[in-house]
């Protein structure tokens, strides 16, 4: 017979095949938003893409998840959350094939957004099969190893694509990521699979009136930087925005099964991990698409190695979520949460300091910085979205955790792809005007074409390449200040607002299953 504690202190082989498949699901997903951070350049030079569309190549992605994540959890309650994440696995294979035999630019934001769908399949699927497979004590080692995965799954993928791309062209990547989905396809079919037992229906109408909401918010940001923040249109699009979130709010109240009930808001952890989750993927996948390009087109770094420089943010981000569960139980959600913001805003001020000429010990300094703060936040965020969640509805905890984390990054290379895009253009305007026609539309497109179109020239454009990348580090200063203040401000408002310690939630009992007679592996094993 196993005694409950032996339960609790290890986990099954069932409960570790369960744990790697999906933190290797949530890794795939992650990883992939940052994937085509090294390869921006080349698409550009190969696409022929504009800089506004490599900022949608990326965030085509990324806001398809944020907008389906919370109907994919539901439905994943509703018919089983395996199901759904061998499904979400299947159609982000397919979608990830497409870029092989089309090319254009518009044909990859395609593709991308495609793929964007089945990782809202497999996202809110990851974390509510594995907090089905765990009791409360074992839940939270296995939420930090999760949210330690998430955390560093974006730094994962920049440096499998920069290996990809020193071996192959851009086309690798996708290749990579089609082979992983259909691996881990497979391996899925042994995850143990879960639903609610009420089958409610599903919430067509809030999943219409959210993913609008965040449909429109995300396409403001984007246009903002271009337009001005004034225009008629993008104060449209932010009003109209607003005023779906707040029917959504009304429309889920009114529901006996809302797709979410707004009243686990009025718990402050579940509130201060929610928006925690979404400030702190703003600024990492912000920072991400900044200082990729930064690594390639300023400081002459190759696909490869500008992933392996980002690699200094992985340690911290591990050891410390995995301590972060401790950490937090000593010294409450509040502390840990405005430290790790306030750990982001440094991270973010250092990096808006570089320049032209900075040398690579200038950004090691803010990668351990936003490495450490990111860490500090993650697990705590994810384990208080969890612990203020009834049991029966951790899928719904589940989808608002991934829904924070993919509306963050989708904010987050809005406005980093924004702000850079309208910083570059502005200040590259006077320099491409005095050049030929064709030179000149490179100079406009991104400063990877400019670079490319100067080479072809010769010596003689060499002055205007500099003016150009002049103008490409000031786009990218002004995106890291801007995430910077965005951090500092939320440090101080969540030492205001996010509670401080408090009790852990009640262990719940654990069944006490015989053994196998034919050896000794633990009860539940697969």
């Amino acid at each position: 017979m196993l005694s409950v504690p032996d339960q609790q202190r290890s986990f099954s082989r069932g409960q570790q095949w369960t744990l790697v498949v999906s933190c290797a699901a949530v890794a795939l997903v992650i990883g992939s938003m940052a994937a085509l951070y090294t390869a921006l350049p080349n698409i550009a030079v190969d696409t022929g893409a504009m800089q506004s569309q490599l900022t949608w190549v990326v965030d085509g992605y990324t806001l398809a998840i944020a907008c389906l994540v919370l109907p994919a959890g539901a439905v994943g309650d509703r018919y089983g959350r395996r199901g759904v994440l061998i499904a979400g696995l299947a159609v982000f294979a397919a979608a990830s094939v497409v870029p092989l035999a089309f090319d254009s630019p518009w044909w990859l934001i395609g593709a991308r957004a495609a793929a964007g769908v089945g990782a809202a399949l497999v996202m809110p699927s990851t974390l509510s099969i594995l907090t089905g497979e765990f009791g409360v004590t074992q839940r939270r080692r296995a939420v930090g190893i999760w949210a330690g995965v998430a955390a560093s799954g974006a730094v994962v993928g920049v440096l499998i694509s920069g290996v990809l791309l020193q071996l192959w062209s851009w086309r690798a990547i996708f290749v990579g990521l089609a082979g992983a989905a259909v691996l881990l396809l497979v391996a899925a079919l042994r995850v143990p699979t879960s639903c609610e037992g009420a089958h409610p229906r599903i919430d067509v109408l809030g999943s219409v009136v959210i993913a609008l909401a965040i449909g429109l918010l995300v396409v403001a940001l984007v246009e903002a930087p271009h337009r001005g923040w004034t225009d008629t249109m993008v104060m449209a699009l932010f009003g109209c925005a607003a005023g779906c979130l707040v029917a959504f709010a009304v429309v889920e109240l009114r529901r006996a099964d809302p797709l979410l009930d707004m009243r686990l808001f009025r718990d402050r952890g579940f509130a201060a991990g929610t928006v925690s989750l979404v400030l702190h993927f703003v600024v990492i996948f912000g920072v991400f698409f900044l200082l990729v390009q930064y690594l390639q087109l300023i400081s002459g770094y190759s696909p490869i190695r500008s992933a392996v420089a980002l690699t200094p943010l992985i340690v911290p981000i591990v050891v410390v979520s995995v301590a972060a569960p401790q950490l937090a139980a000593r010294w409450g959600l509040r502390v840990m949460l405005a430290g790790g913001l306030g750990l982001l805003a440094v991270g973010m001020f250092l990096a808006s300091r570089l320049d032209v000429h900075s040398g690579y010990a200038d950004i090691v300094w803010s990668l351990l910085a936003l490495g450490t703060g990111l860490g500090l936040c993650t697990a705590p965020s994810t384990a208080a979205v969890v612990d203020a969640t009834p049991v029966h509805k951790h899928g719904v905890a589940a989808a608002v955790n991934d829904a924070a984390r993919e509306v963050g990054a989708a904010i987050g290379i809005a406005i980093a792809g924004s702000v850079l895009a309208a910083g570059y253009s502005g200040r590259v305007a006077a320099t491409a005007a005095a050049l030929p026609p064709p030179l000149r539309a490179a100079f406009e497109d991104s400063l990877a074409a400019a670079a490319q179109a100067a080479h072809r020239v010769g010596p003689v454009a060499d002055a205007a390449v500099e003016q150009a990348r002049s103008a490409f580090v000031h786009g990218c200063a002004t995106g890291a200040f801007a995430l910077g203040v965005i951090s500092a401000v939320s440090a101080v408002l969540v030492a205001v607002w996010a509670p401080g310690r408090s009790a852990p939630p009640p262990e719940e009992p654990a069944p006490v299953v015989p053994a196998p007679a034919s050896s000794g592996e633990p009860a539940g094993a697969a």
